[in-house]
């Protein structure tokens, strides 16, 4: 394409033209901003500096010059620009200068991702190279380095690059073995760190700060350098993930080329008919694969971003046949798919192959979003919104990334969250509304890593204090895990429990919370196709569950909570599966915060037990008709957890008009519309969080809503929601009014995951209760 700046308005006037039923909802445009250079600091290593010029690098960004420096001084820094804006360099020139200048000198870098670390440790080794920074030898110590190879890089690389996973089990549980790197540790590099969030997030804020504790106890006092995208508080999202205070660096000074977005909404189906008559829309991934093969047709390089592997396949499968219909099947062959799962010579090939212009597009699951280097796209096509702002503004960054103009469409899929967006623009466009959300304070999770500190190291009286464990150490020492001897606590050995010196580091899963995986195992052949948490296992590989896997499809012959396996085998059923469960709520104690807005309503965050029991599952026939209910007998679930709670006395709902047979589908059907808007505040999954609405309930006697978090101990969502209660009724209130259906569908009121088979529901009357609850909160939010 040309460089003129009518390039995105030509693009969208042509996808118009293709899909005349669809609606673009919004159309931004924005300009192009210029390079700002600083100055290369007096202390990066001469060698450094000139392969860095070498590779027309000839001066430093100002953000990449500020961040360097600050780290130099020793300063905790997070440096959070735009996409492709060369947040490496900002630590690269510290931590290599450091490791050139002290021939003891260790660093660290944690990733979330294997792709995105293997990518930064061909860059450092490429630069240590070129440099002759001897003796440094940077190495990968993850899950998948070599048994033979893990002595050599404990006792010779300077610069180890692994992931949180392999830092808590495999260097903090073996750190006697670590001691010539942690005691000479300078710096930590934690990568893409707006990706902690939730229960992982609060995991990786305790293993960060039992990894400074241990680096303490050796003599070292490593500089932390956070990498981040653009985020709505990258410095306290940072210092929560370490406990100190850290510095912020955001303003960017790398060019960007002019970017020009469209928020699309697909068209309907003619004649199609949905749940309750609603009208039904054409699914994202078909619009995506369909508006990128324009694109690629008009001449425009496309990345195709989807939520799911399968789906990746898929959308590069239609794009390629909607091209050969366009009588471009020379383009059709230069499209193709990219997930994970594929060999990593595979990888770089296709990686290498889009960056140099042979592929003209690619199908592509989040695998890509995360810093690799793929240069040179002209558009990016998103099926869906992909669940946060940091991650669309990481997505779009995609492309434009080598200066030249670029188009943007996110395709809204048919549920609430997507089409609240795509009719609210400012929410996505303006400035991140989300906040990072997690908790390293939850007793749930703090209790397994607080066993493994002292087996690590026993606690001091500073150790539990800084780590705000008093109440949870208390109770290890009264369960015999811990002893005090004077002002120390020690792992005590236990005949059995997960809670031992030698399995400890194992029983804490951090990616997974607390619980158990279930194996998903195909009995014909033995294979292993995945996991699912224990917690999970019941409503989705009960006895009889239809499972799909990468497009395949087995029948779940047993579920063995014993031996946590879940076997099945493979069949091609004409039904679905849904299960159906029970849930009862019950306040634990007083709410920690109570808030009455108005006369009648009441909103509170609370601690409360859920218990869940799946009673069976429906089967559902092709056509969606249900035939047969089958029941199931199995254990009930309990969960302690944090949950935001509004009751309101049933005059209020009669002035409302909510008629009192009215007030169950009333209170049900806002429930379920809260919950997939509660994402567009805290950064979870609507998987992440539950909810329990009833008309009387036996604690508070009064008509009550639930949403509650789906982690023992909470993950931080349900209290954001307390504190900003208005702005998500608000936006749940908006998204529900806007659907276009009559009496609730997908977009609006349905749930995926609704116990009860989305029954009952009255949108009507929930609009009633939302737009009065916007009207009683307004000026009540907590921050």
């Amino acid at each position: 394409m040309d460089g003129s700046g009518f390039f995105g308005e030509e693009l969208l006037t042509s996808l118009r033209a293709r899909f005349p039923t669809s609606t673009i909802t919004h159309v931004e445009t924005v300009p192009a901003s210029p390079a700002h250079y600083g100055e290369w600091p007096l202390w990066v290593a001469p060698s450094l500096k000139q392969v860095l010029i070498d590779a027309s690098i000839t001066r430093p960004f100002t953000h990449q010059t500020q961040c360097a420096e600050l780290a130099w001084q020793g300063r905790d820094v997070v440096i959070a620009t735009g996409t492709s804006s060369g947040k490496s360099l900002g630590y690269q020139l510290p931590v290599l200068s450091r490791l050139a200048a002290d021939p003891t000198a260790c660093a660290m870098y944690l990733t979330p991702t294997k792709a995105l670390g293997s990518d930064q440790l061909q860059a450092t080794l490429g630069m240590v190279k070129g440099a002759s920074i001897s003796n440094v030898h940077p190495a990968p110590y993850d899950g998948d380095t070599p048994a033979e190879a893990r002595p050599g890089i404990r006792e010779h690389t300077r610069y180890v690059f692994t992931n949180p996973d392999m830092l808590h089990a495999g260097i903090l549980a073996g750190h006697a073995r670590w001691a010539r790197l942690l005691r000479n540790l300078e710096y930590v590099v934690v990568d893409e760190c707006h990706t902690y969030r939730g229960v992982f997030g609060a995991n990786v804020a305790l293993v960060l700060r039992r990894l400074l504790r241990i680096a303490a106890a050796y003599g070292a006092h490593p500089t932390l350098i956070f990498a981040s995208a653009t985020a709505a508080d990258p410095a306290g999202q940072a210092s929560r993930l370490c406990g100190r205070d850290v510095v912020a660096v955001t303003t960017d000074g790398a060019p960007t080329g002019e970017r020009t977005i469209a928020l699309w909404e697909p068209g309907f189906i003619e004649d199609a008919e949905g749940e309750n008559g609603a009208p039904v829309r054409y699914a994202a991934t078909t619009e995506a694969a369909g508006v990128m093969a324009k694109l690629i047709a008009d001449g425009a390089r496309t990345l195709t971003f989807v939520r799911s592997r399968r789906a990746a396949e898929t959308v590069a499968m239609r794009a390629q046949e909607e091209l050969v219909l366009q009588g471009r099947p020379d383009f059709a062959k230069r499209v193709a798919s990219y997930r994970a799962g594929y060999l990593a010579e595979d990888r770089r090939a296709l990686e290498r192959a889009l960056d140099e212009g042979e592929l003209l597009g690619m199908a592509t699951t989040n695998a890509l979003e995360l810093g690799i280097d793929v240069g040179g796209l002209d558009a990016v096509v998103m099926a869906g919104f992909p669940g946060t702002v940091a991650s669309f503004r990481q997505q779009s960054g995609r492309a434009g990334r080598r200066g030249q103009h670029a188009v943007v469409v996110m395709v809204a899929r048919d549920d609430p969250m997507d089409t609240y967006l795509v009719h609210h623009p400012e929410a996505l466009l303006g400035k991140p509304v989300e906040n990072s959300v997690f908790n390293p304070h939850n007793p749930y999770i703090l209790r397994g890593h607080m066993y493994c500190a002292a087996v690590e190291r026993p606690l001091t009286r500073g150790d539990v204090t800084a780590f705000d464990a008093d109440e949870v150490v208390a109770e290890l020492t009264a369960g015999g895990f811990l002893r005090q001897r004077g002002d120390r606590w020690f792992a005590v050995p236990q005949l059995e429990g997960d809670l031992r010196p030698e399995t400890a580091h194992a029983a804490v899963s951090l990616r997974g919370g607390a619980g158990q995986e279930v194996a998903i195992v195909d009995v014909t052949d033995g294979r292993l196709l995945g996991t699912v948490d224990a917690g999970k296992a019941m409503s989705q590989v009960h006895d009889g569950a239809v499972y799909l896997h990468q497009g395949e499809y087995f029948v779940v012959q047993e579920l063995d909570l014993d031996d946590y396996v879940a076997l099945v085998v493979p069949e091609q059923p004409d039904y679905s599966t849904q299960a159906r469960s029970t849930t009862d709520i019950t306040l634990l104690g007083e709410p920690s915060e109570l808030v009455n807005p108005s006369p009648g309503l009441w909103v509170a965050s609370v601690d409360v037990e859920v218990i869940d029991r799946v009673t069976g599952y429906v089967v559902r026939l092709a056509d969606g008709t249900v035939s047969e209910h089958i029941p199931l007998d199995l254990p009930e679930q309990r969960l302690i957890t944090r949950a935001v709670a509004y009751t309101i006395d049933p005059l209020a709902l009669e002035a409302m008009g909510i008629a009192a047979g009215e007030v169950s589908g009333a209170l049900h059907a806002a429930e379920h519309a809260a919950i997939g808007l509660l994402p567009l505040l805290a950064t979870c999954d609507r998987w992440d969080i539950g909810g329990v609405s009833t008309a009387l309930h036996q604690d508070t006697l009064l008509p009550t809503v639930f949403v509650y978090d789906g982690h023992p101990g909470g993950a931080g969502f349900a209290d954001e929601g307390f504190a900003r209660f208005h702005e998500w009724i608000t936006a749940t209130y908006e998204a529900v009014r806007a659907c276009g259906c009559d009496d609730g569908c997908p977009s609006c009121v349905h749930s995926p995951k609704c116990g009860n088979g989305n029954q009952p529901l009255d949108k009507h009357a929930a609009l009633k209760l939302l737009g009065a609850l916007v009207t009683m909160t307004a000026g009540e939010d907590a921050n």
